[in-house]
């Protein structure tokens, strides 16, 4: 077996087994025309390669031919990435959502592992490791109404040897509309703090698996459905991560969604981290979409034999609103064979809720 070793600052003196290679759409006629052309409905493979070896960075840039800044592509074109010959992806997602920033759209940040950089965030980056050890292959699925075209590169390394690990990448993505628990009083800190939840039964679920690894992190998008002149904050849900089957309360107990993104006081600002970040704080009064990411690099989430990775809709699950969800794990295979991603109209974000405007009622009694 090949002993990977790490690539921190550290480790940059070490010799490093194996070769650095690539593929990428680069014109092969020496010509400018770098891209892959990708019709409506069709799937193209990217990325194919035999023998044991390991992804390392992924560079991509997404266009509609008919129109460059078509909305929402991001969440028309679908990734999906497969390991040693299985049949099931052990990643699926729609492009944006996997490169960290949901509702379709793209914002320039940059973390450790994910980024999305200049212009206006449309060059998508992952420096995941991504092993293998027969086989590596990245498709891509264009669920848009025109061509598209793709720019890419993918670089690995390619090893002479076996891998000493037989953990492996994954990357789900889900979407839920929640439904709230109804409460008895139309009070509005009631409908948001009241009641108790002693069981995380109903919680949304980030991510449920069986095998052996460790969690690695998720980004989170919210939109908040709920219109009202009143305090609207949507955050308080506590996360809770079961490990190995156990019961509630789970050792992995938080205190609240702003918390686990390790961000505090209902935030409303845009930052981003290396670890964790807020990509889209939304609107006045907390209305609009919002996006978070944390990424347990420092700190993974280790299960023997399953994980549930779950967290709260709203304090007690008393909020109905449109969650949706990338997580990131490396485990054992066979992973859990998750239900067929959502088809493209079910992936496509619903239409703003205007907040409460002080001025159009000024408007409207202005005369």
């Amino acid at each position: 077996m090949i002993e990977t070793i790490g690539t921190s600052i550290r480790d940059l003196y070490k010799p490093r087994p194996g070769r650095r290679l690539r593929t990428s759409s680069y014109d092969k006629t020496g010509g400018n025309r770098d891209f892959l052309r990708i019709e409506s409905g069709e799937s193209k493979i990217i990325f194919n390669t035999s023998g044991a070896g390991c992804i390392t960075h992924i560079w991509l840039t997404v266009m509609e031919e008919a129109d460059g800044n078509a909305p929402f592509l991001p969440r028309k074109v679908v990734l999906r990435m497969f390991w040693d010959g299985e049949s099931h992806p052990s990643v699926e997602a729609p492009l944006g959502d996997f490169f960290g920033m949901g509702h379709g759209l793209t914002r320039n940040y940059s973390s450790a592992v994910l980024a999305m950089s200049p212009a206006d965030g449309k060059a998508f980056n992952s420096f995941f490791p991504m092993p293998y050890e027969s086989e590596g292959r990245i498709e891509l699925q264009n669920d848009s109404e025109k061509t598209i075209r793709i720019y890419y590169y993918v670089d690995y390394e390619g090893y002479s040897k076996l891998l000493d690990s037989p953990l492996r990448f994954h990357s789900m993505w889900k979407r839920e509309i929640t439904k709230g628990i109804a409460t008895d009083s139309d009070d509005n800190a009631m409908l948001l703090f009241s009641g108790k939840n002693t069981t995380g039964n109903n919680n949304y679920e980030i991510l449920k698996a069986e095998g052996k690894g460790h969690y690695v992190g998720c980004n989170m998008n919210i939109h908040n459905l709920r219109a009202t002149r009143e305090w609207n904050w949507y955050g308080e849900g506590d996360d809770m991560i079961f490990i190995d089957d156990e019961n509630w309360p789970p050792v992995l107990h938080g205190t609240g969604m702003e918390d686990y993104f390790n961000t505090a006081w209902c935030p409303s600002q845009e930052y981003h981290g290396l670890y964790h970040g807020i990509l889209l704080s939304g609107d006045a009064n907390w209305s609009g979409k919002v996006s978070y990411y944390r990424y347990h690099i420092q700190d993974p989430i280790m299960f023997d034999r399953s994980i549930r990775v779950t967290i709260e809709h709203g304090h007690n699950n008393q909020r109905s609103d449109d969650y949706s969800s990338t997580a990131y794990w490396y485990q054992t295979e066979p992973h859990i064979t998750w239900s067929k991603i959502l088809n493209v109209t079910d992936r496509m974000p619903l239409p703003d809720i205007l907040p409460f405007n002080n001025d159009s009622m000024n408007k409207c009694f202005d005369y």
